[in-house]
């Protein structure tokens, strides 16, 4: 892109090359393997999906979790959204979050940061821990790719083991090209774990919002 300033450039374990760049029409933003993971794009694919969050609900967001915290574009926006909210975020990759903390001002979020496997903290979380989320943020991609894992039924019960009642998880898929019949068939699997499931199309992003009871009307 003309007049994109590259801030840094990492090779990560988990995301492959990473890049953060720098252009006046998106701004500062990290991309993993040519695909932007935080900032530019990212940012108002999320803005708009917490836009609908904050009309479907009237509840409280005391406490949030992100799993796959990233360079931390959610994390702020949930901060904006629910400043008095308590956010823990997730993230196998060091080097991302330390790049999120460095140009994206994750830092100045307040976010506990825990630099961990998604499946493993949750298990442990369920498994030694009664407090529960009113907010669950499952974004989780190494570049393009959704790790097979977190696409299984076990792993989407134990996000709704570790919501509270009346909770919310929002789970984040690409949606084009083949992306789209994957994601599909991933949607149709959290039909048969949550009470109510809606589907929200922000970008090229298919967004599955999903509650542990039935929506009143």
């Amino acid at each position: 892109m003309i007049g994109t300033k590259v801030l840094e450039e990492r090779e990560s374990k988990y995301n492959g090359h990473l890049r953060v760049a720098k252009t006046i029409g998106l701004g500062t933003y990290i991309q993993a393997n040519g695909l932007t993971q935080s900032g530019g794009i990212v940012e108002s694919i999320w803005r708009s999906t917490l836009k609908q969050i904050n009309k479907l609900t009237n509840q409280s967001i005391n406490s949030c979790l992100i799993l796959g915290l990233g360079g931390g574009t959610v994390a702020k926006l949930i901060r904006k959204f629910w400043p008095e909210t308590t956010i823990t975020g997730v993230d196998i990759d060091p080097i991302i979050v330390e790049l999120g903390k460095k140009y994206l001002g994750l830092d100045q979020a307040n976010v506990e940061i825990k630099i961990a496997d998604a499946l493993s903290f949750l298990t442990i979380h369920h498994s030694q821990f009664t407090s529960h989320f009113d907010l669950v943020i499952v974004d989780i991609y190494n570049g393009d790719k959704y790790p097979e894992k977190f696409a299984t039924e076990n792993y989407i019960h134990l996000v709704r083991n570790n919501l509270a009642r009346d909770g919310i998880a929002i789970f984040n898929r690409l949606y084009y090209g083949d992306k789209r019949s994957q994601a599909v068939k991933f949607g149709n699997k959290l039909k048969k774990v949550f009470a109510n499931v809606e589907w929200f199309y922000p970008e090229a992003n298919l967004m599955f919002i999903c509650r542990t009871t039935i929506k009143k009307v």
